[in-house]
């Protein structure tokens, strides 16, 4: 069953069904599988520090260490940000109903790196939600599936097949690289040619 995330419009909790939308259901995929002699399937192992150990699938691990070598478990570390004050984690959107709000222009669509889409379905019918979303209203919200340390941006529009979608992504950070101030160019070949315009004179007809 697909997991439903509720959103709240206009005083009524909606549920939606997402359906992830990936390369591997738009244009299928193929799977190459590798075996041995016997016909058997090979599997992927890593081959450890001492050049010999090979550890097979669920055989090796991250662990966390303090700065003096100690073991630590991850519930005790505490994440910081950049300015050196401790983060907050968020917690699951599909915790709590999250209210459809908050408009976004195409121009705030265009302007996010997205990277995950959805196509939500719903049972019921839901008039004025998709009345505003044919009108070309794009509601965002912040999202996180599972909760971490900070949550991405969401859309929720309709397609143009009259299909719902939510699309998922982060602000595009874009930064100009340029020099401070344009040199002048002089063209290797003009000196080239004077060179050889001077080479051609016959100074004894001057």
């Amino acid at each position: 069953m697909a997991k439903q995330l509720i959103v709240e419009f206009d005083g009524e909790e909606i549920p939606l069904e997402l359906q992830k939308i990936d390369r591997t259901k738009l244009y299928g995929y193929v799977e190459n599988e590798v075996l041995d002699d016997a016909g058997k399937k090979c599997e992927l192992v890593t081959i450890c520090g001492d050049g010999h150990t090979l550890a097979g699938k669920g055989g090796t691990a991250l662990a966390y260490l303090s700065p003096q070598g100690q073991w630590c478990e991850k519930a005790d570390l505490q994440p910081i940000g950049s300015n050196g004050q401790p983060i907050i984690p968020v917690k699951s959107s599909f915790d709590a109903p999250v209210p459809l709000t908050n408009t976004a222009t195409p121009d705030d669509l265009l302007s996010h790196n997205i990277h995950l889409v959805y196509q939500l379905t719903s049972e019921a019918q839901h008039p004025k939600l998709l009345a505003e979303l044919k009108q070309g209203t794009i509601y965002t919200f912040p999202f996180s599936y599972r909760g971490g340390l900070e949550a991405d941006v969401a859309f929720l529009l309709i397609g143009a097949d009259g299909n719902l979608f939510m699309l998922v992504g982060k602000p595009t950070a874009l930064e100009f690289v340029g020099l401070q101030q344009a040199a002048a160019a002089v063209a290797d070949d003009a000196a080239d040619t004077t060179d050889e315009t001077e080479d051609l004179l016959d100074f004894s007809m001057v």
